[in-house]
């Protein structure tokens, strides 16, 4: 369930990005405003984004429901923002830190897993490549990336910031399938 308490349906698009965020991280925080204006400018190309917060809200009352509400109003998101309070989805996509990124094509096939850019709790340098922005813009135009659209991963890792039950999992491999589907695609 999105945090307007709304099912989610998602349109034909050439592009899906699903991020693992919550509010706490220190990375996100940093990055935030240039990952909405990221997703946002990737509505151009087709790539629609989903946001999911995985972590444990009993142990991280600053990741709680009514505060994924008041986060996503402060940075205007466009885009869903979805508990996942069992911490199955995380899971299943094998999220392993906040931020993760895991961009599908238009068949829903892992095309991209990296960093959003070379920023961490600070802002890139100027002219840093958008890493995120620049391999879904060309997912979205070609079904796929090319290797140099490979990034290395930065983030604060999930352990110790959900329950008990959550294990991390290993990196999906390129060209995987979704493995927790957040819709269904009709026809």
């Amino acid at each position: 369930m999105e945090i307007s308490g709304h099912l989610l349906t998602v349109p034909e698009q050439r592009g899906t990005l699903v991020m693992f965020i919550c509010n706490h991280c220190p990375y996100v925080k940093a990055a935030i405003d240039r990952l909405v204006r990221d997703t946002r400018e990737l509505l151009d190309y087709g790539v629609s984004s989903v946001a999911i917060m995985p972590n444990d809200t009993v142990n991280y009352p600053e990741d709680s429901f009514e505060n994924m509400q008041k986060f996503a109003r402060d940075h205007d998101f466009h885009f869903p923002y979805l508990i996942d309070r069992t911490q199955e989805v995380a899971k299943a996509y094998g999220a392993v830190c906040t931020p993760d990124f895991f961009g599908y094509n238009a068949d829903l096939h892992l095309q991209y897993r990296g960093r959003l850019d070379a920023g961490k709790t600070e802002p890139p340098p100027a002219g840093a490549r958008r890493d995120l922005f620049e391999a879904m813009k060309q997912v979205a135009e070609t079904g796929q990336r090319t290797r140099k659209n490979r990034s290395r991963a930065w983030a604060v890792r999930l352990n110790g910031k959900n329950s008990p039950r959550m294990n991390a999992h290993p990196r999906i491999a390129q060209g995987a399938l979704c493995p927790f589907p957040l819709w269904e695609k009709e026809g």
